[in-house]
């Protein structure tokens, strides 16, 4: 978050004067910013355009003919005081070119920016910053050589507050921009401050090769999730776009900076773990690949400081979240006293891959192998002996499907990594476009 005072405004001046009819052409030099964004103008105040007279450097003549281009030449400055700094400034002429436009920040830099082909409009081509002034010297010719010449005035939006979007996965890691990740990969977008939903989301963007259906879903006014309604193909190429600088996404509230990051899908890494089998089954792309014996949550509920706790591994749909050699584990971490019958004091875990935000994991755990495959004895865990945790462990990648069969419990939530129980249908729902 980033807090921004209020800056002061200095406002276009006003020049008015009659122009005679000249001999030649007279050119119309207009001066115009973009001033909508994604987000609408929120907050800020749109006071009437202002016009101005543009002099020329030819003689009026009262015997000269008169036609559509020898009208008062006018300049006018945007339609809103305040415009935001991410859309380009243009500045346009009729019945004439530009030869020059110069457009200075408030410590009297350039800007860069760009003449089109034809002469007939510029734009600047770095974004503006926000509460700033900048000053515009634009230069044409008539068709007869004549020079006309304008300055002007363009202010940007003061933000009351700004939110910064952060990429990211479910485990909340920083997307890997280039990196490669399974094929039920989830993507979540965080921002810092409360944003208005429909407005934050014009602003997100995911592209994908080859092209795939997919849809946001809003947890709350700060999470947003993307996901495809069926799993990506092996190869996929994703990017994720959030476009907020200059957008209003609340009451004064603007978008910091923007985001972007590029992953690939990798090969089709597909898990299955069954309660009542005591196994895990690995495919790739398809093919077993490797059989697991496991012992998996006991079943049954605990008493913890905040409430009953499941010692089941819930069914549903998992996704891998992260890798952690070692992981830190104790009762106390879910609410369970490590002194209570079932508690137990914090201890390193070997191999382990995450698969939910509230601790399941597949892990290492040697004092359980007379029970994997035979019984499932875990507080929710996929116990595995060191072999099969360092295999998954080195084979697995964030985003690779676990999926949790004939267990008992309620089933995973959508906060503890449950996207995919969720039904496309309802999945569309969540969106603040629908």
């Amino acid at each position: 978050m980033q807090r921004v005072g209020n800056a002061g405004r200095r406002r276009a001046s006003r020049r008015a004067g009659a122009i005679g009819v000249a001999a030649a052409a007279v050119a119309l030099l207009t001066l115009s910013a973009c001033t909508s964004n994604n987000g609408g103008s929120g907050d800020v105040k749109s006071p009437a355009a202002h016009n101005h007279n543009l002099s020329t450097g030819s003689s009026s003549s009262a015997s000269a003919p008169t036609s559509t281009a020898a009208q008062p030449a006018v300049i006018t400055t945007p339609a809103a005081e305040a415009v935001s700094p991410a859309k380009p400034v243009t500045v346009g002429i009729q019945n004439g070119k530009l030869t020059a436009v110069t457009m200075l920040n408030p410590a009297g830099r350039k800007v860069r920016g760009a003449l089109s082909a034809d002469g007939t409009s510029w734009h600047n081509t770095e974004e503006l910053g926000y509460s700033k002034t900048y000053r515009i010297t634009a230069k044409g010719v008539n068709g007869d050589g004549s020079t006309v010449s304008k300055k002007a005035r363009v202010t940007t939006v003061t933000p009351d507050n700004q939110t910064m979007p952060y990429l990211v996965d479910l485990y909340g890691s920083a997307l890997d921009n280039g990196g490669t990740y399974g094929v039920g990969m989830v993507v979540k977008i965080h921002f810092d401050e409360l944003v208005n939903r429909a407005r934050a989301e014009r602003a997100l963007q995911v592209t994908t090769t080859p092209s795939v259906t997919g849809g946001w879903y809003w947890e709350d006014d700060q999470n947003v999730y993307w996901r495809p309604q069926h799993y990506y193909a092996p190869g996929t190429t994703v990017s994720v776009t959030a476009k907020v600088y200059g957008v209003n996404v609340g009451p004064g509230l603007y978008g910091q900076a923007d985001k972007t990051a590029s992953f690939k899908i990798g090969a089709r890494h597909y898990s299955v773990a069954d309660a009542k089998t005591h196994k895990v089954k690995v495919y790739f792309d398809n093919k077993l690949v490797r059989t697991m014996p496991t012992s998996m949550g006991q079943g049954g509920t605990v008493q913890g400081k905040n409430g009953p706790i499941y010692l089941w591994t819930m069914p549903g749909t998992y996704t891998v979240l992260g890798h952690e050699n070692p992981a830190t584990m104790s009762s106390d971490s879910y609410g369970l006293p490590a002194n209570s019958p079932l508690g137990y004091a914090p201890e390193k875990v070997y191999w382990s891959t995450k698969i939910s935000t509230d601790g399941i994991y597949l892990h290492q755990l040697d004092t359980t192998v007379w029970a994997q495959g035979h019984q499932n004895v875990s507080h929710g865990c996929l116990n595995l002996n060191l072999k099969n945790a360092k295999w998954y462990y080195q084979h697995s990648r964030v985003g690779d499907v676990v999926k949790v069969v004939h267990s008992g419990g309620p089933r995973l939530k959508f906060w503890q990594g449950g996207q995919w129980d969720v039904p496309w249908s309802d999945w569309l729902q969540h969106s603040a476009l629908n």
